[in-house]
């Protein structure tokens, strides 16, 4: 028997929530580590077994699955997730369904979400995953590794799996016994930064999330989540980047970015984009080096207090104040008095 899952909740048309431990789990799977095969990071879902009923594509997408009561497609029910045919009358032998999910970025992995929400009478009964490392697409001669044994799962509900593991892995595997449907996959965990990628002497960014960027603390984000800050691309609306409620008390607000290596800060660039009636009036960047940030953390000027504009790329490189001999670990950006940022690129030199 499998240990903190969520039981399924009343069959009714309302979207199941965790609560208790399973909640404490997730929080702590959110706040610690990445979801390294979310669309938004680069995960896709190369191959399936069979999706007759709904996509493969949809376990990555963001948000949880939704439930729209009268829509139907040619083959059936809409469904917002991935969902087999059922497995009676099967001439391949095949026992279980299965979909290849390559990891938008390459990690270690810690946690596992496989959720299961409005699938109901449709759910499958045990799920398992499997791991790779590969630089290549996964064939038939690919060697899986098990790193989630055969578990049962609940319907319509979250499906919370810790994971003891050290290696990195570049594909995941996500087995469904023996049919059924999953609305959505989330891997969390660290990423393994390929360095040796990088051109030596390249300007990286450093507080980019696909390279090993992480923020950690923040002041308020009622409107939208902090790691939305350092997410690849432009932002795509106003509620695709960091976004604080009205601050009504003095002060400000600010958001801690561990960076993905201790390096240097040579060119800053703050965008502002959707951001029209609510960017805020200014900023401040600060550096600092710590190898823990519990312990009191001496604070360093990057760019001093400077205006900002709305819906527009701020370009720094003269305005900053470090020398680029000196290397940091976090940044700290600070915001007068309140409002959003859509995205901040922190390019430096990695130590190597």
């Amino acid at each position: 028997m499998k240990e903190g899952i969520v039981s399924v909740i009343e069959n009714t048309q309302q979207q199941n929530i965790l609560s208790g431990v399973n909640k404490d789990i997730e929080t702590n799977l959110k706040n610690q580590y990445v979801d390294l095969a979310s669309e938004r990071v680069g995960g896709e879902a190369i191959a399936c077994s069979d999706d007759f009923f709904a996509e493969m594509e949809n376990l990555l997408k963001t948000g949880r699955g939704i439930f729209i009561d009268d829509k139907y497609t040619e083959r059936g029910k809409w469904m917002d997730g991935w969902e087999s045919r059922r497995s009676f009358g099967r001439d391949d032998g095949r026992e279980y369904d299965w979909c290849i999910v390559r990891l938008g970025i390459p990690g270690v992995i810690k946690g596992i979400d496989v959720d299961t929400n409005y699938f109901r009478g449709n759910a499958p009964q045990m799920v398992s995953i499997g791991v790779c490392y590969s630089e290549t697409q996964p064939d038939q001669d690919t060697k899986w590794q098990s790193i989630l044994i055969k578990m049962d799962v609940d319907a319509h509900s979250q499906n919370i799996f810790s994971v003891s593991d050290e290696n990195s892995w570049s594909h995941v595997r996500l087995n469904i016994f023996p049919d059924g449907g999953v609305a959505r996959l989330r891997i969390y965990g660290e990423a393994d930064v390929p360095w040796n990628d990088f051109v030596k002497g390249e300007l990286v960014d450093l507080a980019s999330i696909k390279n090993g960027g992480k923020a950690l603390l923040v002041s308020d984000m009622f409107f939208s989540d902090k790691n939305n800050l350092i997410m690849p691309g432009r932002g795509k609306d106003m509620g695709d980047g960091w976004e604080t409620k009205r601050r009504r008390e003095p002060g400000n607000e600010w958001s801690i970015v561990k960076l993905a290596a201790l390096g240097s800060i040579e060119k800053v660039l703050i965008d502002t984009c959707h951001f029209k009636g609510n960017y805020p009036d200014s900023f401040k960047l600060e550096g600092c080096t710590s190898s823990d940030l519990n312990n009191e953390c001496d604070w360093q000027p990057i760019i001093e207090q400077t205006k900002l504009y709305p819906h527009r790329e701020h370009l720094f490189i003269k305005e900053i104040l470090a020398d680029a001999s000196e290397q940091f670990t976090h940044v700290r950006l600070s915001i007068f008095p309140d409002g959003g940022i859509s995205r901040m690129r922190i390019f430096g030199r990695p130590k190597r």
